[in-house]
């Protein structure tokens, strides 16, 4: 049999795994600037936790999750995303005891069973923050400064910045009557999807990429307009707030969230090079989720965002992911006994902090100085039996050519002193 990596899964090859270590490496370091702490979850959970906590009647939970039953016929679910997740976990460890306000932040797989398209796998990776405890307009803003200052600090230019209001159960019932009253006139018209979603998710028509939905819908009624006192004070100081820390953004009144649990704030980050699917990362507030997963009534706010996304946008545009990894010093050892002989000295040269290599192949000479070039060796230490009779070795630097013998007992020091200087 042929196997293969399974649809809609790929692999991270070495070649390309520094530029994840890299944007991983940014992501973990502003995360810490803002005091976000790491939390990690597990990949499956109990599959009632995500149908109560995103909704049952959202795609994520009808059409892409990845459900099975254990041996115990237990039914399990590979985490489709993380916020309910990282809930179920605030409320079994009584987080909210430990610290008046929790700033957390993940990174990890996530699983939906989607149509594969750029920037969009079964697999996919998420990073985000959820901050759990506080209603102020000011941790929503600081969310999203998380997530614009990763994005800022990677270099990605031509990024627009989308926020909307979806409301909250006070003020939405009555705008959804007025929705669905306006959209049940072009009924017949609406996409398949569209249609099944007046039944159970309307806003989420707004949201439709079908270029007929969007004619559809130019003159829906829309919830920004229909806020309830309390959500349009929340929402005009959550715009006052970004002015006053001079980040642009655009008002959209169809930008909606595909998970129920949202109310509130909603914002959105997007990337001319990702195509139609242009959104690189969303959030916003969901005050209603830890009660609705059992917990005391807690209001939340969070993003998540994706990391292939991020590094195809960041490769369109040409932006760098650091030094490929190099090899500091490659030992060259000529035969048996060199080979037994160098092992001492390479592990030496380790403790040193120190990236050092040597060959296992039993190669020549002119092999092993070959992969050397190929690995980017700074500088190489030839060690054949001539050597280790005088109790020493040669060191090449491999960028001038130039050579040195060095006492074998002095070698870790005489790069120790090499790389400092």
């Amino acid at each position: 049999m042929n196997y293969r990596v399974p649809t809609g899964t790929k692999d991270i090859l070495p070649a390309e795994m520094y530029k994840w270590q890299f944007v991983e490496k940014k992501i973990i370091g502003v995360m810490r600037r803002f005091n976000y702490t790491e939390i990690r979850t597990p990949i499956f959970e109990y599959t009632d936790l995500f149908k109560r906590g995103i909704g049952e009647a959202t795609d994520v939970v009808g059409k892409e999750m990845y459900t099975f039953l254990d041996k115990g016929e237990e039914s399990l679910t590979l985490r489709p995303e993380m916020t309910a997740s990282v809930i179920r976990a605030f409320i079994e460890n009584n987080l909210g005891e430990q610290l008046p306000l929790n700033k957390l932040f993940y990174l990890g797989p996530m699983f939906r069973q989607e149509r594969p398209q750029k920037g969009r796998l079964r697999q996919f990776h998420q990073f985000g923050v959820e901050a759990i405890g506080s209603s102020s307009p000011e941790i929503d803003v600081e969310t999203m400064l998380v997530a614009l200052t990763i994005y800022e600090e990677l270099g990605l230019k031509n990024l627009s910045f989308k926020i909307n209001s979806v409301g909250c159960p006070v003020c939405r019932p009555d705008y959804r009557k007025k929705l669905v009253a306006f959209l049940s006139a072009v009924k017949d018209q609406l996409s398949v999807e569209s249609q099944k979603r007046l039944e159970t998710n309307p806003m989420r028509i707004l949201d439709s990429k079908s270029e007929k939905d969007m004619e559809l819908t130019v003159n829906a009624p829309m919830m920004k307009d229909h806020l309830c006192a309390e959500c349009l004070t929340h929402f005009d100081k959550v715009k006052l707030l970004l002015n006053g820390v001079k980040v642009k953004f655009d008002v959209d009144g169809k930008l909606v969230r595909g998970l129920d649990y949202y109310t509130k704030t909603a914002y959105e980050i997007q990337s001319e090079n990702l195509g139609s699917q242009n959104a690189l990362g969303g959030g916003g507030r969901y005050d209603l989720l830890t009660e609705s997963l059992g917990g005391k009534p807690t209001p939340s706010v969070g993003f998540a965002a994706g990391i292939e996304r991020l590094i195809i946008v960041m490769e369109a545009e040409n932006l760098s992911f650091g030094a490929v990894p190099e090899i500091d010093v490659y030992v060259v050892a000529l035969g048996e006994t060199a080979a037994a002989a160098a092992m001492p000295y390479v592990q030496a040269i380790r403790k040193q902090n120190m990236v050092c290599e040597m060959d296992y192949l039993k190669r020549s000479m002119k092999a092993q100085m070959r992969d050397a070039n190929r690995q980017k060796a700074k500088f190489t230490v030839i060690l054949g039996d001539n050597e280790i009779a005088k109790n020493e070795c040669v060191v090449k630097n491999m960028g001038n050519s130039e050579q040195s013998s060095v006492p074998l007992p002095q070698l870790d020091a005489y790069f120790q002193n090499l790389f400092a200087r």
